[in-house]
Parts: structure tokens; sequence; C-alpha cells
């Protein structure tokens, strides 16, 4: 199978990427070897490269700043994934993308369920929610791949910044009533190669999943836990205080759901992917000492 990467530099861009071997070719394309938003380039790139899967990792994510950039989150988001949908199903090929727990509004009390009804509460799950739909609408050969809270070696995710800031201050400020599963990049790309390559094919498995870790926590608790296992592998010489707040206590730009938890059922029934447990995962990425030069 020849896959096709867009958003090649990014965290879940750059695992698919090292995914690669004879079974799975991967060609990445970075936002210098393709821009998304322009339907010409789009169409040369397929073109020239002819693969069997596109896996778009390209995206707009600067979740505050769409506030006041909603037209170029819309663009990339939106306008852009409805091209990449057009151009794809020309070819005959198929699509995975991926969408966000940010395009529900975190009232429910479960986990979400693919099915449940989205109401975005910001500009970027806006823009995402709108590029789900443009997507369905002109590719009916898709996968649209939700996820949160996702970290990696690319980037600057929430371990980093916990990390950073460990070693600058004596006691950290966390929001402790927004709700969700940390998914590392690697799990997500994994994932997506486990679905790509399902024995009975993706002919019958086409639409939208939910990829979640497990268990739930929020993001004071998943900091309690990078700082407990960054002083175990030897990351942190000491253990700043840390103080849980609530979301009304924490200045955002952007409105965030208290819940981002997804049920990741329907992944497991029709794909028979079980969700993983993102502490493991965690220590693992802490424990190779990735990126901790630079956090």
């Amino acid at each position: 199978m020849k896959v096709l990467v867009t958003g090649a530099e990014g965290q879940v861009g750059t695992e698919m990427v090292r995914l690669a071997d004879d079974g799975f070719r991967v060609v990445g394309l970075t936002r210098r070897d393709l821009d998304i938003t322009d339907q010409d380039a789009i169409a040369r790139r397929l073109d020239e490269h002819e693969p069997d899967l596109l896996v778009n990792c390209a995206a707009y994510t600067a979740v505050d700043r769409a506030e006041d950039e909603a037209d170029l989150a819309f663009r990339v988001n939106a306008d852009a994934v409805g091209r990449l949908g057009q151009a794809c199903a020309a070819r005959g090929v198929g699509v995975i993308h991926f969408s966000t727990d940010y395009v529900f509004d975190g009232t429910k009390e479960g986990a979400y369920v693919e099915d449940d009804i989205p109401n975005p509460l910001n500009v970027y799950g806006a823009s995402k929610l709108e590029g789900e739909n443009r997507l369905r609408a002109a590719a009916d050969r898709h996968v649209i791949l939700r996820v949160s809270w996702v970290f990696g070696r690319i980037g600057r995710s929430f371990v980093d910044t916990i990390l950073r800031l460990a070693r600058e201050r004596d006691e950290l400020t966390v929001v402790d009533d927004q709700i969700g599963t940390p998914t590392p990049a690697d799990a997500v790309a994994a994932t997506v190669r486990a679905i790509a390559g399902h024995p009975a094919g993706l002919e019958d498995a086409w639409g939208t999943y939910h990829f979640s870790t497990m268990p739930a926590v929020s993001w004071c608790g998943f900091a309690r836990a990078i700082l407990a296992i960054a002083t175990d592998v030897g990351l942190l010489p000491t253990v700043p205080r840390l103080k849980g707040i609530e979301t009304s206590q924490w200045p955002a730009r952007a409105p965030r759901p208290l819940n981002s938890r997804l049920d990741p059922s329907r992944l497991a029934n029709v794909l028979e992917l079980s969700p993983l447990c993102w502490e493991p995962c965690l220590r693992v990425y802490l424990a190779t000492g990735v990126k901790a030069s630079r956090a």
C-alpha cells in the first residue's frame, strides 16, 4: 500500500512517516511540499504520487488564536479538507482525516459516541466540524478519526510545557475540571496503520470513529502523572507543588469543553482495535528522554 501523508512534520505526521516499510510505503509531504489550501497543488501531488490512501495530518491547531483568525482556521480545517476529499474521490483514493473532541460542547455526563450531536464551543472546534462535513460530502471512501489531548516528539505539547514549568517554578497551577484522555501521537499513527491494513479491508468500514486511551483524567491529574513519572526516570530533580483550579479561574481566549471523553467502542467493534492505557505510553515517552533537552 502506498500512503500519502500531508502535514508530515507535525506530531502525528512525523510518526506516520516513521512507520514506513516495504508493505506500507509512505510519502510524507510537509507544508513546503504541499499547501493543502491550493487545489491545483493537491491535484498535482496526487497525480505525481498515485497513492492508494491519503492521510491528512495537516491542520490549523492554534485553539486560542483561532478566535481571532477564524477565516484562516476555516480555510485550512474546512475548505482545504473538502478539496482534498474531492480530489481523492475523483481518483479513487481513500482518505483518513483527523478531527477532535472539541466538536462537542462537553456537557454530556458520559463519554461521547460518534453519533452524539456536535456543538463546538470555539472557532477551532467549529472549523474542524465543518471539515468533517465537507469531507463526508466530498468523498464516500473516508475515515474521520476524532482524537484528543495529543502529545508527541514534535512541537510543544502539554507534557513538554509541564516539564519546562516544573524546572522553573515551585508551584504549578493546572485546570482540574476538564476531563479527557491523553493520546500519544505514535499510538494514533499505529492505529491509522492498523485501520489501513485491516485484513477485512476498509470498504465496509468507512466512517467516523473515536480513538481514545484510558482511563479518563483531568489536566491536573495528567500533570500529576507527568511529574511523578518524570521524577522517577530522572528528568526532574524536584517536584513542584501542584494546585488544581476550575476552568473559570484560568483565563483563555477560547472556551474549552469540560468533558472531552471519547468512547472508542466503535473502533473496537468494527476494526477490532482495543484502547490503550496512556500511563505506560507516557512512561515510555519520558523514559526515552525524548525532547528532554528541549522541554
